[in-house]
């Protein structure tokens, strides 16, 4: 049996308007404990921007009985701020990002780019969809960003999709291909993006967790 924990992390500003950062924790019986994004972190100056009250994911894990060193898999959704900023506690972990996530960064993000550099944190680099176990998969969903992936499991309440980034709130999830407006950054690339957010929804979860919907 999986079982699946939301992690409060931090809150960030956007357009004035505060947003819940949110990570999770997969209890997972073949592979240990997996967590899908590790919250805030990076440059000093994207946490002032964001002006983000942020927390340690160790006393988010505390509160469910967990430490950072239970974690044997981490998943990036992608390599923003919010969602890679304290993977350096989890150096012992297998980090997995995609490979043209890791890319992007490097070509466009050179303030980003440093701060991991400096982590010295290494990535597992996927190509695409990955299996993690029988009920536990990777898929990659550009459009937010070119490497963008997201998390499928296969619990007892069906399909589950952690969903990153690919669709903020459930009303982007719920109307996104019929929304004219994104909000700002939602989409790179809006074709890939319409194209990954139907995929997902095509799968007909039983639940969707967001990282800035509570």
């Amino acid at each position: 049996m999986t079982d699946v924990i939301r992690l409060h992390l931090a809150e960030l500003s956007v357009v004035d308007t505060p947003w819940p950062v949110h990570g999770f924790v997969i209890l997972h019986p073949q592979l240990g404990t997996v967590l899908v994004d590790t919250g805030c972190g990076g440059p000093d100056a994207l946490l002032r921007e964001y002006r983000v009250v942020n927390r340690s994911v160790a006393d988010a894990l505390a509160e469910h009985g967990l430490s950072p060193a239970d974690v044997r898999v981490v998943v990036n959704t992608h390599l923003h701020f919010d969602h890679c900023g304290q993977n350096p506690v989890f150096e012992h972990a297998r980090l997995c990002v995609q490979r043209g996530e890791l890319e992007r960064v490097r070509r466009e993000e050179p303030d980003m780019r440093e701060w991991l550099e400096s982590t010295g944190v290494r990535f597992e680099l996927f190509d695409g969809d990955v299996t993690l176990a029988d009920d536990l998969q990777v898929v990659a969903t550009a459009g937010h960003t070119v490497g963008h992936q997201s998390v499928i499991a296969r619990t007892e309440h069906g399909v589950e999709v952690f969903v990153g980034d690919a669709a903020y709130t459930r009303r982007i999830w719920d109307t996104g291909d019929a929304m004219h407006t994104l909000p700002p950054g939602q989409a790179e690339d809006i074709h890939a993006w319409r194209t990954s957010l139907r995929d997902l929804r095509q799968r007909e979860p039983a639940r969707v967790h967001f990282c800035h919907d509570t």
